[in-house]
């Protein structure tokens, strides 16, 4: 039966997750909301993402008092009103103008932690300054060492609590949805610039009001008067460190004094490693499918790599969440906490940072009802008793 959202105008009426898209579609041009809700190739592992869910089901416990419940946890020593994390996202200021500042802002008054981006279009230090809370600086590990240690030490000196280092991104996937709209190269088509004329409210918060947006990290390591969000992009392009292995995390692990997190693991062999490394945390992820095409989802090696190293490590998981349950069954297989990227970018995009809050009021919403539906008081009590798996 196929669903059908609210079309409307106001997207605090949006129900779910997948109505803040929907009403974000149409709020944004196509090469805006291409480059925030594409994968790559055939986008298999995409869809993977999401269909993994659906083979896992609820065992509920009845007749359990659920009068009183919190989803209250602990990640890396401190305590969360919500066991999600704001995932690092780049490039949020083609959505909202400082959008990087509207989600930092809605995850500090939701009690949980925002990841900024090395390209992001804030910087390291306007985040801090201007929002706060808890903050996670994430890494692309750059092949440029003088310029990776030059980011982390703006990082450390703003007081940011985590370090999160990307590491399934030896050269960028291949998303063709990118290369369609020409947005690489910074020649977009005569279609593309009629479809952005079309969204006049769009062009003046985003391009207009204060002059395209730029991955303000990197305007330090880029030549004078090349500070365009295209510049930096290619930048990124021809800097992406193909050499990255054990060696960096090393080395980043001796010079970072803080939580060191490491996301981007699928195997089980690199989770074992990096259990050796010193490291606090992992993130099992494939990107959000924007890499490899045809990788496994993070669900599907969740509770394999739980087993073996969760007592070591903190482990934490994203990839395709769009719902609460899908939140519920990744605590209940061993998952501390989850990220949260595209699903929190929808209601930036349509909304800014009123628009992230009610992405997160509605997965805060869907949580505890799922939670009382289970018999569970608290996250705590979740447990791969709670799911059926066929086979």
């Amino acid at each position: 039966m196929k669903r059908i959202y609210y079309r409307g105008s106001d997207f605090r009426r949006a129900l779910s997750i997948d109505e803040l898209r929907s009403l974000s579609e149409r709020h944004v041009p196509r090469i805006a909301f291409e480059y925030l809700d594409g994968g790559a190739e055939d986008e298999l592992t995409l869809r993977r993402n999401r269909e993994v869910f659906e083979r896992i089901a609820f065992v509920p416990h009845t007749l359990v008092d659920v009068s009183e419940r919190t989803q209250t946890v602990e990640i890396l020593g401190q305590a969360m009103q919500l066991p999600l994390v704001i995932a690092p996202t780049g490039f949020n200021g083609m959505l909202r103008r400082d959008g990087d500042l509207a989600l930092a802002a809605a995850a500090k008054k939701a009690g949980i932690p925002f990841s900024l981006s090395t390209v992001s279009t804030n910087t390291i230090e306007s985040v801090a300054e201007r929002v706060g809370g808890r903050l996670w600086f994430q890494l692309y590990p750059v092949q440029n060492r003088a310029a990776v240690q030059r980011l982390v030490e703006r990082a450390e000196a703003a007081g940011y609590e985590a370090l999160l280092l990307t590491t399934d991104v030896p050269v960028y996937g291949n998303r063709e949805w990118d290369q369609r709209n020409y947005l690489a190269l910074g020649r977009p088509s005569l279609r593309t610039k009629l479809d952005v004329l079309a969204h006049p409210r769009w062009l003046f918060d985003v391009m207009v009001s204060h002059g395209a947006p730029a991955l303000a990290n990197l305007a330090e390591f880029l030549p004078p008067g090349k500070n365009r969000a295209i510049d930096g992009a290619r930048y990124m392009s021809t800097n992406l460190n193909e050499r990255l292995d054990w060696d960096t995390i090393r080395w980043l692990r001796e010079i970072w004094p803080r939580w060191f997190i490491v996301k981007g693991l699928l195997s089980l062999r690199d989770v074992e490693i990096a259990a050796r490394q010193g490291i606090d945390s992992i993130v099992l992820s494939n990107h959000g499918g924007r890499q490899l095409d045809g990788a496994i989802s993070p669900m599907e090696i969740l509770p394999l790599v739980c087993r073996e190293v969760g007592s070591r490590l903190t482990v934490m998981i994203d990839s395709g969440f769009r719902r609460g349950s899908d939140v519920v069954k990744a605590l209940a297989l061993g998952a501390k906490a989850v990220l949260i990227g595209r699903a929190v970018l929808y209601g930036l995009a349509i909304g800014g940072q009123a628009g992230a809050e009610h992405a997160l009021g509605i997965l805060r919403s869907e949580i505890d009802r799922v939670l009382a539906l289970l018999g569970c008081r608290s996250c705590a009590e979740l447990s791969p008793d709670c799911l059926f798996r066929a086979g």
